[in-house]
């Protein structure tokens, strides 16, 4: 089976970046989750916040991060399926 990474990096952008768009405005709101934000996030992002402009920032960043190892991912798959 071969893998189209470019689709399986924009899938797994859209995923990752979503997720870190909504868990960001449930712990801005409720405080669920910021410890795994904090941790993770603001760790990796530089200029990530638990704050409404930090969800657009890790909407971004997520799915940069998901686009480029998704696509890695594929890529490196394609190649050893290929072997």
């Amino acid at each position: 089976m071969k893998l189209n990474p470019v689709a399986l990096g924009v899938a797994l952008g859209v995923v990752w970046g979503g997720a870190l768009f909504i868990t960001t405005w449930v712990s801005y709101y409720t405080g669920y989750g910021k410890l795994f934000l904090e941790v993770l996030a603001q760790s990796i992002y530089p200029g990530y916040t638990i704050s409404p402009i930090g969800s657009f920032l890790g909407l971004f960043y997520g799915f940069l991060d998901g686009l480029i190892s998704a696509t890695l991912i594929g890529w490196i798959y394609n190649k050893i399926a290929k072997a």
